[in-house]
């Protein structure tokens, strides 16, 4: 099998387990010398210059626009808006969307297990509009029920927001059948896609859903760069969400008309080395195929669980049906802090998350305060897999005299 880790060089040059790209991915020296050859080669900025260089590096960023609404299979480039990440892009559509197409009555329809980012712009528009917050809620399996669904997204519902993968269990939601009850009901669908595309494939016109978000990190673009997909006609009739250079038309003393899509959503100079790096990460993952990420992915998050379940002092957060589970493994060493837990990984070289991973409404429902998080990509190996086993074999056997239950 190719050893993909030769392709990063932080993971090619140390002895690390890196087991957070949930967090964020490596990133590959396809990716590293993109960004390098724009600056030495192609440094200006965008849609601004009459000039040959900033024609270069405008034809660069849009490019790699027309190559993301591709990736994604969008109708049009202009379904494309670049956004900083994930949480600007939400915070896009919950101040543009949102604030403006919401009353006193209408229900908005999220689930227990979002991120922060789908939860609390939603909380500020219902307070400013009227509307109701309702969630769908998770059964024992760590899944949302075709029941669930049905019964909370009603008429009354008019948007609906759903993360493809849990952060934090690793559920894959059957966003196909939210999408399909959201329109069933004349709700939007919005989905979150952050945890998702760096494994899945995702077809937006076959998904048929109004909006996609995800940011470029934990696809092995750099950090700062997100993207926001949402329906042409939809975008069209949406004010835009911050003001200034290059979103505008005319400005005159007392009114501004605004430019066409996408550029009335990105206003100010943009992270251009960061569309770049992305445009460079769609290159190097396509060249793997979706296929060939989702069997590497799949034989080592399978082993990892395996070995995983093998360890009577651990309880894993992960439903039971493999079919339905993307690269996430939570869990927690019975009686042990998952921060100590994570230190004494580190002190071997493992790289983990503890915490409650920007999901506090969802560890309350699971009665719990944080887990550990181990998050695979297609660069991990089994050998990172038995390092991950012998740190918590390590971390058991320092606390274990003082675990009461």
């Amino acid at each position: 099998m190719y050893n993909f880790k030769k392709d990063f060089p932080l993971l090619n040059n140390s002895n690390i387990a890196y087991l957070d790209s949930s967090a964020t991915t490596q990133k590959p020296q396809a990716v590293l010398d993109a960004i390098s050859e724009f600056y030495k080669t192609k440094n200006a900025n965008v849609h601004r210059g009459a000039y040959s260089l900033s024609m270069q590096a405008t034809k660069a960023y849009e490019d790699a626009r027309t190559k993301i609404s591709k990736f994604i299979n969008a109708k049009h480039p202009e379904e494309i808006v670049f956004s900083k990440n994930a949480t600007e892009s939400l915070n896009l559509i919950a101040y543009s969307y949102g604030l403006n197409n919401l009353k006193p009555g209408d229900e908005i329809v999220i689930s227990i297990m979002e991120h922060h980012s789908n939860l609390v712009p939603w909380q500020k528009v219902a307070r400013a509009t009227g509307a109701t917050l309702k969630y769908m809620y998770i059964n024992e399996n760590f899944e949302i029920s075709s029941e669930e669904i049905e019964s909370k997204i009603t008429p009354k519902t008019k948007i609906v927001g759903i993360t493809h993968v849990s952060n934090v269990l690793g559920t894959i939601n059957n966003v196909e059948k939210i999408i399909k009850t959201a329109h069933k009901n004349g709700a939007i669908a919005i989905v979150d896609a952050a945890q998702s595309i760096p494994h899945i494939k995702i077809d937006v016109s076959s998904l048929d859903c109004d909006f996609l978000i995800f940011s470029g990190h934990k696809m092995l673009s750099p950090l700062g760069i997100g993207v926001l997909y949402g329906k042409k006609q939809i975008l069209n009739n949406m004010p835009p969400f911050l003001m200034g250079g290059d979103m505008i038309e005319y400005v005159h003393e007392q009114e501004t008309t605004f430019a066409p899509l996408p550029n009335k959503f990105e206003a100010g100079t943009q992270n251009i080395e960061g569309v770049i790096g992305l445009s460079a990460a769609i290159d190097y993952m396509e060249n793997i195929g979706y296929l060939k990420i989702a069997e590497v992915e799949s034989e080592v998050v399978n082993y990892a669980i395996n070995q995983l379940s093998n360890l009577d002092y651990l309880k894993l957060y992960i439903t039971p049906n493999r079919v339905n589970h993307s690269s996430v493994i939570s869990f927690n060493i019975n009686g042990v802090h998952p921060h100590d837990v994570a230190s004494i990984l580190d002190s071997e070289n493992i790289c983990v998350r503890s915490g409650n991973h920007c999901a506090q409404p969802l560890m309350r429902y699971l009665g719990i305060n944080s887990t550990c998080r181990a998050s695979f990509a297609f660069y991990n190996t089994k050998e990172d897999v038995d390092k991950l086993i012998l740190g918590l074999d390590k971390a058991y056997n320092m606390f274990k005299k003082y675990i009461h239950f």
